[in-house]
């Protein structure tokens, strides 16, 4: 197969003018704001979301438009002999599953990736698959690399506030009471297909030593086998920048490495509220 063209949706944290600089096609997440449709990164910004949000207007997600989705699709298919579409895990949203009912119908020319990713993970299997693109690999061979990978990363979350959550339903009200008048923070984990709970912390700053060690235990474990140029370090937000850059800084002194930030998706910052921080690891093709 000849020239193929890389689409991801703006779940993987990249923006427009991102996207168009790394050589990969983007699709805007739609949410509702009460009834009103709004699409990330081209009619709502995250300082109106958060607005929004602190505000407590109704906030949910959705899928893109099918047909929507179909008119990208064909209109990058008019210059491209093949399209991998790599959608935020089918875990976290249905619209990996949507998307891979609809390319049936376009005779493999279209290949869905449902590697389980999601914000900075997912950015990195977009880049990836562009370097693999670059160098003539088809559709198929591209899609079987990223799927040999798919559970090469990981990401922990701390929430700043029980409130979301428990909107959300993952946890109780009394649950949400209680770890509030306790400054609990629950440490949350995509791991694969969900967000998942993974451990507790008394505060903040308790919170990010367990998210640290957790990550040193995988290095020692999980990773191991990985060699250190082949493993990302990377941290996403959607606390204020100099509590971002605080967190940069001590990812990077202690990992010993260069650490790659960006602010969390809108589709996880719906469940976490304002005041989250994220980090972890991804395996990304050798030789970037």
């Amino acid at each position: 197969m000849g020239k193929i063209a890389v689409m991801t949706d703006s779940n993987s944290g990249l923006t427009p003018e991102e996207a168009g600089q790394m050589g990969a096609f983007l699709v805007p997440m739609p949410f509702y704001l009460n009834d009103e449709v709004f699409y990330e990164n081209e009619t709502i910004s995250r300082d109106r979301f958060f607005e929004a949000q602190a505000q407590d207007v109704e906030i949910h997600t959705s899928q893109p438009v099918v047909g929507d989705l179909l008119d990208r699709w064909n209109a990058v298919l008019k210059d491209y002999d093949g399209l991998i579409y790599i959608p935020m895990s089918s875990g976290l949203s249905g619209s990996c599953a949507s998307a891979a009912a609809l390319a049936e119908d376009y005779d493999g020319k279209v290949v869905v990736v449902n590697n389980q990713r999601i914000s900075v993970t997912q950015k990195q299997a977009v880049r990836d698959a562009v370097r693999l693109a670059e160098e003539g690999h088809s559709v198929e061979e591209i899609h079987r690399y990223l799927m040999d990978t798919k559970f090469d990363s990981t990401i922990y979350i701390t929430v700043d506030t029980l409130k979301y959550l428990k909107k959300g339903g993952r946890v109780t009200a009394a649950g949400a009471a209680i770890g509030t008048v306790l400054n609990i923070k629950p440490v949350l984990t995509i791991q694969g297909e969900k967000l998942d709970a993974f451990a507790k912390a008394r505060g903040m700053k308790a919170a990010k030593k367990r998210m640290i060690a957790a990550m040193d235990e995988e290095l020692a474990d999980r990773f191991s086998d990985i060699p250190a140029e082949e493993l990302k370090l990377g941290a996403a937000y959607t606390c204020d920048e100099e509590t971002a850059n605080a967190w940069k800084k001590t990812l990077e002194e202690h990992f010993g490495k260069p650490c790659e930030m960006d602010p969390l998706p809108l589709s996880i910052a719906c469940h976490t509220g304002p005041g989250a921080i994220a980090a972890g690891f991804v395996r990304v093709y050798p030789g970037e």
